[in-house]
């Protein structure tokens, strides 16, 4: 089963609000069991438009793992206090499996 990953854009428009959101929902990650692979405040776009000024990446055991931190009662104490101080894009994604190799 692969990993699942969610990735945050934002656009920080309250830092104190942010660093509150980010003690709140540090303690469902951990609780979690996930990783937070990357929190960048300057992400480097290398083609396009990105949005926001801060880009976020967690790693959890699977796609259903990330759905259900995300769907939490412990992450949903968090998310208002994100919403409130940034406007945010989130998508959970699915980590990358390969195929095993067939014989020809």
């Amino acid at each position: 089963m692969p990993k699942g990953y969610v990735i945050f854009t934002e656009a920080v428009d309250d830092p104190t609000g942010m660093a509150a959101y980010g003690r709140a929902a540090g303690l469902s990650i951990a609780e979690s069991g996930a990783a937070v692979l990357a929190a960048d405040p300057r992400p480097q776009v290398l083609e396009g438009t990105w949005h926001g000024d801060q880009t976020v990446v967690l790693e959890f055991e699977s796609v259903e793992a990330a759905r259900a931190w995300y769907e939490s009662a412990a992450y949903a104490k968090a998310k208002p206090l994100r919403q409130a101080a940034a406007r945010t894009n989130a998508v959970i994604v699915a980590g990358f499996a390969p195929r095993p190799a067939t014989a020809e």
